[in-house]
């Protein structure tokens, strides 16, 4: 990788990028960082703020900030895109929206839910109104807008986020694809949250069930789920069942998941 590295050299399109995204692909987020910050200002220096090449780059190096442990900075480096995007492109530019939604990401990275559930809400009526309720950006970004509720921990928007996302994913997408699943996952966590485990747990079910089948007991996101299920069991008081769950859950975690891997982790 040093090698590669060293061959590239300002005005050769496209291998900075790539080089950028091969260290962030093998973990090494900072000098993803780095060589990010080398194509930024190559670009920069020759086009134009407002260029799209240049508002990619910001947001790949932001991006790469949030991996490396950096939000607060990818943060600064979102909002100049988003500055640049809008007065370059309009408001309701799809480009505008599309960083205006890593810039509320960055925000949650950051710890402040409420600035991105405000940034979201804000995307979220201006897909609406262009691309139409159920279009499936649309969807996207009421899921995130989802999300951002639950960090923020106004539940009960949550909730009402989450199932109008569900309804629209199932209905267009059907009950056993995966963002649907995500979605019902999504829902029994604000259920959850919002204390009503009952609706929790038959959701919680429904998703382990669910995930086992399209995804198969092995996948990472069925692994996830498999431990947010014992959660709900365990606020129940279904202890037994919660401890079996996390224990098979978490040989599969030893077997399949890499060394230091957050969810093995938070099982143990």
């Amino acid at each position: 990788m040093r090698r590669q590295a060293a061959a590239w050299a300002p005005g050769c399109p496209g291998s900075g990028p790539a080089l950028a995204a091969a260290y962030l692909a093998a973990g090494d987020a900072a000098e993803a960082v780095t060589w990010h910050q080398r194509v930024l200002a190559e670009r920069g220096g020759e086009l134009p703020p407002g260029h799209p090449a240049v508002i990619a780059a910001r947001v790949s190096l932001a991006r790469a900030l949030i991996v490396a442990g950096q939000p607060a900075a990818a943060v600064a480096v979102l909002e100049r895109a988003a500055g640049d995007c809008e007065q370059s492109r309009g408001p309701g530019h799809p480009d505008t929206l599309g960083v205006t939604e890593d810039l509320a990401a960055a925000y949650q990275a950051a710890g402040e839910p409420a600035a991105a559930t405000r940034l979201l809400t804000r995307t979220l009526a201006d897909r609406e109104r262009l691309q139409g309720p159920r279009d499936a950006q649309t969807v996207a970004t009421r899921d995130r807008v989802a999300a951002a509720c639950l960090a923020d921990g106004k539940t009960k928007g949550a909730i009402s986020h989450y199932k109008r996302v569900l309804a629209d994913r199932e209905s267009v997408l059907g009950r056993g694809h995966p963002d649907s699943i995500a979605s019902r996952a999504g829902l029994a966590a604000a259920y959850c949250a919002a204390g009503r485990m009952s609706p929790a747990m038959e959701l919680a079910e429904q998703c382990c069930a669910d995930s086992e089948k399209v995804l198969g007991s092995d996948h990472a996101d069925t692994l996830a789920r498999r431990a947010s299920l014992a959660t709900v069991y365990y606020a129940v008081g279904r202890t037994g069942d919660a401890a079996a769950l996390l224990r098979d859950t978490a040989v599969r975690c030893e077997r399949l998941l890499p060394p230091g891997d957050t969810l093995a982790r938070a099982v143990r």
